[in-house]
């Protein structure tokens, strides 16, 4: 028998109804097949590049410098605390989740739907670019209303189902059905696919340099605009601090997002090895797409061209890297093809990592209790099947125009940099808990220390930056973070009475430390309040 829970008035919990595992995920791959499942993440500067840079104008390049040193950074963090559980799947939430459930038993939840909703609707926003590539190289327009069935606005997205809906879904069911195979066919598959979105990003990101399409004027007199979607310079003041911090808070959404490396743990064959390895040279790519993709894009194109409608609202951006390299109508058709191909590996491994965060979070007591299932393939169908169902309803709100998308986009991101800032300080909360226990790698101390500061850092991004991109960014992402309460209720008063299952309580005895054994006080609380201060600070402070 595994020791217990200790709850807030003492007693210790133990479960008398283990979560029903049919089947479990199965050790088929190793530290590179979690590499190139990951290798759709450079993808995801396509998502927002436009946005960020009809915000920050000539900072763009510098914002998205910035953010993927921060993101990597951070990375060290999430790879000393994700070796600590071979046995766990689903990534950075899950091992945070483990430091906070001593200390709480609603925050630990928090960090894992917070990851979930953030990675889900890269589902959604990924389909409807890849969408809008298609019909616009099949026919040249970017309003795509002219084909809708069904449109409806509520408060701030519109609903539609229209050309780009139908399109998004098929390649959101093809998805689908690639990883129903599970882990390891999905990593073979995506090591092709993801040699056709590596080479075409380095291709649009040296090329521009090699033939004088980059023009290092763009790069001169570096101050945010006098306001967001105009080209005139403005100022360090206000005003254009905020316009920074809302560029540096929706590139973090795509740059910290090579963290998902460390989110198949229980599915490598030799986690100690594979686990650092998975996400340190995940790291490396993405530094250099992440730099390099920017800084030709801003150059080639001017704040002028970055302007530009179809690149604002994302539309246009596979044709205009495109055209950055030159050679012609057919080198541009296939380039557009080949950036389609990079959206649907980064769908891919969206839904890879959100289905396993819902089956470990269902495995662990946070989540219902079906989500847990697997299949013959050891993939976890339940969750997938819910993603696919919650990204429908997304498709049909991304592709209700440009506000719509961006909508879902900020709070999904809200999420993202609530997560961050939980795990990031997870990974001290572990050290002062679990600090004897060995660790397959261990971050420098300095790295650890500067992730806790990030963490903070990250809170002025959402509290000032988040309202670049909509008024209702900080209501609404604190609702959206506020569903996991009904959600964990159901689950663990409902289903498990109150107990969490046992096989939760033994992997959360680290090294043999016991789950009843806090050492940090009062230090976690206090973190939580001053980080709640941060965002409510920055966000009053802070003007557009």
């Amino acid at each position: 028998m595994t020791e217990g829970f200790r709850t807030s008035a003492g007693e210790v919990e133990s479960t008398a109804q283990p979560v029903d595992q049919s089947g479990s995920l199965r050790r088929s791959i190793d530290w590179k097949g979690a590499f190139w499942v990951a290798s759709g993440v450079p993808a995801l500067v396509l998502f927002s590049i436009g946005q960020v840079a009809g915000a920050v104008g000539k900072l763009s390049f510098l914002i998205w410098s910035l953010s993927i040193m921060m993101g990597f950074i951070q990375s060290f963090t999430y790879a000393e605390i994700a070796g600590l559980f071979p046995n766990k799947s689903g990534g950075a939430s899950i091992y945070g989740a483990a430091a906070w459930v001593r200390y709480s038993k609603v925050i630990a939840p928090l960090s894992v739907w917070c990851n979930w909703f953030a990675w889900s609707p890269v589902l959604s926003l990924g389909c409807s670019i890849a969408a809008a590539y298609v019909l616009t190289a099949i026919a040249p327009i970017h309003d795509f209303t002219a084909w809708t069935l069904f449109t409806q606005t509520i408060g701030p997205v519109t609903f539609s189902i229209n050309a780009a809906f139908f399109v998004g879904a098929a390649f959101m069911l093809i998805t689908f059905a690639i990883q129903h195979g599970g882990i390891a066919g999905t990593a073979n598959i995506q090591k092709y696919i993801g040699l056709l979105v590596i080479v075409p990003l380095i291709i649009v990101g040296v090329v521009p340099i090699l033939n004088g399409h980059v023009h290092y004027s763009n790069f001169l007199h570096l101050v945010p605009p006098a306001t967001s979607g105009l080209p005139e310079p403005g100022h360090w003041n206000r005003s254009g601090w905020t316009l920074a911090l809302g560029g540096m808070f929706l590139a973090a959404w795509s740059t910290y997002a090579f963290e998902t490396a460390v989110c198949y743990t229980s599915e490598f064959r030799n986690p100690g090895r594979d686990t650092f390895k998975a996400i340190f040279y995940s790291g490396v790519l993405c530094i250099g797409l992440f730099v390099l993709v920017p800084f030709t894009f801003q150059g080639a194109l001017g704040v002028t061209g970055m302007l530009a409608a179809p690149i604002n609202d994302g539309s246009g951006v596979a044709a205009a890297l495109a055209g950055m390299v030159g050679g012609g109508r057919v080198v541009e058709a296939l380039l557009v093809v080949m950036m389609v191909m990079a959206l649907l590996l980064s769908i891919m491994m969206a839904m890879a990592g959100s289905s396993r965060t819902l089956y470990q979070g269902s495995v662990d007591g946070w989540l219902p209790r079906y989500l847990s299932k697997v299949n013959s393939h050891g993939a976890p169908t339940s969750a997938m099947w819910t993603d696919l169902i919650f990204n429908l309803v997304l498709l049909s709100i991304a592709c209700g125009g440009g506000p719509s998308f961006v909508f879902i986009l900020t709070i999904s991101n809200f999420g993202y940099m609530i997560f961050n800032f939980l795990n990031l300080n997870a990974g001290w909360i572990h050290r002062i808990d679990s600090g004897g226990t060995p660790r397959p790698y261990r971050a420098p101390t300095w790295l650890l220390a500067l992730g806790g500061i990030f963490a903070f850092v990250n809170a002025v991004f959402m509290g000032a930056g988040a309202k670049v991109w909509s008024p209702w960014a900080l209501k609404s992402g604190a609702l959206a973070a506020a569903l996991i309460l009904p959600v964990f209720w159901y689950r663990h008063y409902v289903q498990d009475k109150g107990r969490f299952p046992d096989k939760m309580l033994e992997d959360l005895q680290v090294g043999g430390t016991p789950i009843t054994e806090t050492k940090a006080g009062m230090l976690p609380y206090l973190t939580l309040a001053a980080g709640i201060a941060v965002v409510l600070i920055s966000n009053y402070y802070f003007k557009v």
